[in-house]
């Protein structure tokens, strides 16, 4: 990953410019220069967002298995943008965040319970390519989660990855969302644990 983006960021501007850096300060109390990175194709940009706003609306996953889930996906990824962005809004709505700090180390840390590792295997398996979750995994957690929950777990997963995707590919990367905030960094990904 480079230190700039690959695309270099436009100014954000129009009456539809304004409302989206006044969401983005509201938000995350600045405006990333992810968004200047993606005006460039607005239409890009706003269904990507859409879409993200439509993910947070869903409720039949719990929110922090959601937000481990798509934190381990963006780490899976190698995406330090959307692993950072989770871990600060685990923190805006509340969530445990020391938990949320040790999901780049997840299978290390002793914070977990079963589940919430079955949850984040998950999401990395899935994030795998080719994907690689097995009957075993999804019949586990279909029996603990059901079906409404697993459905959502897959799709917040490959929501996660269209975005960490396209953002490693246009060399997006942390704005340190969580600093600004002052919560401790990221735990430190172990070494030799490789993106996918």
């Amino acid at each position: 990953m480079t230190d700039t983006t690959r695309i270099p960021a436009t100014e954000v501007s129009g009456p539809y410019g304004a409302v989206v850096k006044f969401a983005a300060r509201r938000m995350m109390g600045h405006v990333p220069d992810s968004i200047g990175v993606l005006w460039n194709h607005r239409a890009v940009m706003k269904d990507s967002m859409g879409i993200g706003r439509k993910v947070e609306g869903w409720s039949e996953l719990d929110p922090e298995l959601a937000s481990y889930a798509a934190m381990a996906a963006a780490a899976t990824v190698g995406l330090s943008f959307c692993l950072d962005f989770n871990y600060f809004m685990a923190h805006n709505h509340g969530l445990n965040e020391e938990k949320a700090r040790q999901v780049p180390r997840w299978r290390e840390s002793a914070d977990f319970t079963p589940l919430e590792r079955r949850v984040m295997e998950y999401a990395e398996d899935a994030s795998q390519t080719p994907p690689a979750v097995t009957d075993e995994l999804s019949d586990a957690l279909l029996a603990e989660l059901g079906p409404a929950a697993l459905v959502e777990l897959a799709a917040r997963v490959a929501f996660m990855n269209m975005s960490a995707r396209m953002n490693v590919a246009l060399g997006i990367h942390s704005e340190e969302f969580a600093d600004a905030c002052g919560l401790p960094p990221l735990a430190a990904r172990p070494a030799g644990a490789e993106a996918a």
